[in-house]
C-alpha cells in the first residue's frame, strides 16, 4: 500500500489582501504525459499573482495555489519527455492563465514550457526571468517586429516588465525612451534607457515624438494617450488585455496599430531568454526574495506598486 505523497504550497481560501495567504500541504502532482515534475528551487511573484489573489482574474474562486514562473531541478518526466531527464536544470512559464501552481514545492509543467538553465545564472534570477522576459520578448519583437534603430518608449521601465524590456529592446539595437519617476532614473540608465521621462512632471505625450514601438504596461488610459507620440505605422502593444474600444478606432484613424495581448508559455522565446541571459544581456533586479512561508510578505511590497525589479519566492 503506497502513501501519498505531500508538499508545502501557499494557498488561500478566500480573495482578499496578502493575509489570506497560507502555507498547507497538499499532494505532490505526477507528470502525465508530456509533462515534467519540477522540484521548485525559486518562482518570480508578479502583479498578475497580487491581482488574482485580490479578485480571482482569469481563474474564480479559490482555493488555488498562484505562481507561475518556475526554475528548479527535474525530478521526474511523464511517458513521451524526450527533453530533459531528472536532475537537469530547467526554467520556464507555466501556461498563462490556467496553469498556475509554482508557489510550491513541486509543480507540473508541460515539457514544451522549459528550457535548460543557463549555468551562468542561478535559481533566484532564473525564477525571475521567465514571465517579464517572455512579455517582453513577444510584445517588442513577436508583435512590434522591434529593428535597431527604431524608437521604442516603455512605460513603468523600472518594473518588472519594463526594466527587461529595456534590456531586451537594448539588446536588438533600438533607442529607448523609459518612464519612471526621476528617483528611478539613474537605475533606468543602468539597465539601457537612452532618455529617462519623469511621469511625474512630464507629459511624456508632449516628452516623446516619432516612436516606433510604445510598450504600455500600466493600463488605465495609458494605451489610448500613446498613439500620439507614434510615427505613421507606429504600434502600441499593451499587455494589459481588457479596455476601451476607441484604442482601436483612434489607431485606424490615425494611421497606426493598436494591440493587446496576453503572455503565453512558448518554449521557443524561453530559448532567446536563456540565451540572452547567458550572456549577460538580460538580468533581472531583485527587488526581494523571500522564503515560502513568507509569501504575504511579497505579496505586500507587491501592493504598494512601488518595487524596483522582480520579487521571487526561494524554497527553504
Amino acid at each position: 500500500m503506497s502513501s501519498v505523497q505531500t508538499m508545502r504550497a501557499v494557498s488561500q481560501d478566500v480573495l482578499g489582501g496578502p493575509e489570506v495567504l497560507k502555507v498547507v500541504e497538499v499532494e505532490r502532482p505526477a507528470p502525465r504525459p508530456n509533462e515534467v515534475l519540477v522540484r521548485v528551487r525559486a518562482a518570480g511573484v508578479n502583479p498578475t499573482d497580487w491581482k488574482h489573489r485580490a479578485t480571482g482574474a482569469f481563474l474564480g474562486q479559490p482555493p488555488f495555489v498562484l505562481g507561475w514562473d518556475v526554475s528548479g531541478t527535474v525530478e521526474a518526466t511523464g511517458v513521451g519527455v524526450a527533453a530533459f531527464r531528472p536532475g537537469d536544470e530547467v526554467f520556464g512559464m507555466l501556461p498563462y492563465p490556467f496553469g498556475h501552481g509554482s508557489h510550491a514545492e513541486y509543480v507540473t509543467v508541460p515539457a514544451r514550457a522549459l528550457t535548460h538553465k543557463p549555468t551562468a545564472i542561478d535559481h533566484v534570477q532564473a525564477g525571475a526571468l521567465p514571465l517579464v522576459s517572455l512579455t517582453a520578448w513577444q510584445a517588442l519583437v513577436e508583435v512590434a517586429d522591434l529593428q535597431a534603430g527604431q524608437r521604442v518608449l516603455i512605460h513603468a521601465a523600472a518594473g518588472g516588465v519594463g526594466h527587461v524590456a529595456a534590456q531586451l529592446a537594448k539588446s536588438r539595437g533600438a533607442q529607448v525612451i523609459g518612464t519612471a519617476s526621476a528617483g528611478k532614473h539613474d537605475f533606468l540608465r543602468d539597465v539601457g534607457v537612452d532618455e529617462a521621462v519623469d511621469y511625474r512632471s512630464t507629459d511624456f505625450t508632449e516628452a516623446v515624438r516619432d516612436a516606433d514601438v510604445v510598450l504600455d504596461t500600466i493600463g488605465g488610459d495609458y494605451a489610448l494617450r500613446s498613439l500620439k507620440v507614434l510615427r505613421p505605422g507606429g504600434v502600441v502593444v499593451s499587455i494589459l488585455p481588457v479596455g476601451s474600444q476607441e484604442f482601436y478606432t483612434e489607431a485606424e484613424r490615425l494611421g497606426v496599430r493598436a494591440v493587446r495581448m496576453l503572455v503565453d508559455a512558448d518554449r521557443t522565446g524561453m530559448e532567446e531568454v536563456a540565451r540572452l541571459a547567458a550572456s549577460g544581456a538580460l538580468r533581472a533586479t531583485i527587488a526581494g526574495a523571500f522564503p515560502l512561508a513568507e509569501a504575504a510578505r511579497a505579496h505586500e511590497l507587491g501592493d504598494t506598486g512601488r518595487t524596483t525589479g522582480k520579487l521571487v519566492l526561494v524554497m527553504d
